[in-house]
């Protein structure tokens, strides 16, 4: 790119976390605002130019309104590059979690009377509608993952991102495997890595925050999590809580 690269940072319906991870890179905040041209980060500034072509646009959040969807649309043909940052951006994350429960009840039970008054669409990630030239998962995003991504693009480079699974991490790490030796619903097997293994280090299961790994096999982990004793449904809700739109998870639907 010739030049400061001009970048946006936006959120669609959202909890504004990986916006907020971003902030957080406090030592290296000013080096990359110097080194980008920044348009637009409501969270960061006050001062955000909402026209005008971006070389990079990072979305965050899930499509879950009609003004979500059309500002979507608006930045895809802005934007020489679009993002997804966070899990409910790159696979629809909570939003869009496995729920047997119909919309129309869910939204009664919330707004009584008065739900009527909204039509939430189904919630989607960001590929569902445009297309998405990286994805970087997380709930939220890593503070390191997002710093080499942004090094990467300046130097000309698309990200390369991890494509296995949270387990390599738990043995690079020396962790004992809570799934075979305590038998917990773990799923470090069929999650991609990039958070250093965070929560089985601190003896805690993997809860597949950051999505399925590309080659996941699903089949061979609900076989060994029904050999432990859990339920289809026990396995099927955890690994719908964060990637319920994700191609690999439908081998059990």
């Amino acid at each position: 790119m010739a030049g400061k690269p001009k970048v946006g940072i936006y959120g669609l319906t959202s909890c504004g976390g990986d916006q907020l991870m971003i902030l957080n890179c406090e030592d290296e905040l000013l080096d990359i605002v110097g080194a980008i041209d920044l348009r637009f980060f409501p969270m960061g500034m006050s001062d955000n130019d909402e026209e005008g072509e971006l070389d990079i646009a990072f979305v965050e959040g899930t499509v879950i309104t009609h003004e979500d969807r059309e500002m979507l649309y608006k930045l895809r043909e802005r934007s020489k590059i679009l993002i997804a940052i966070g899990t409910c951006a790159v696979w629809g994350g909570i939003p869009a979690a496995k729920n047997d429960v119909p919309r129309d009840d869910l939204k009664e039970k919330v707004y009584g009377e008065r739900a009527y008054y909204f039509s939430p669409l189904v919630p989607q990630p960001l590929s569902s509608y445009v297309k998405v030239d990286l994805a970087i998962p997380g709930c939220p995003i890593e503070k390191g993952q997002i710093l080499s991504a942004i090094a990467s693009l300046l130097h000309g480079d698309m990200p390369v991102l991890p494509d296995y699974a949270v387990c390599t991490e738990c043995k690079m790490n020396e962790n004992p495997c809570l799934l075979l030796e305590k038998g917990v619903i773990c799923l470090g097997p069929v999650t991609v890595a990039g958070c250093n293994a965070r929560c089985p280090s601190q003896n805690m299961p993997c809860i597949g925050c950051r999505g399925p790994v590309t080659e996941a096999n699903i089949a061979a982990e609900e076989k060994l999590l029904r050999e432990k004793g859990f339920s289809y449904d026990d396995i099927w809700n955890k690994l719908k809580t964060f990637a319920a739109t994700a191609k690999q998870l439908e081998v059990g639907t």
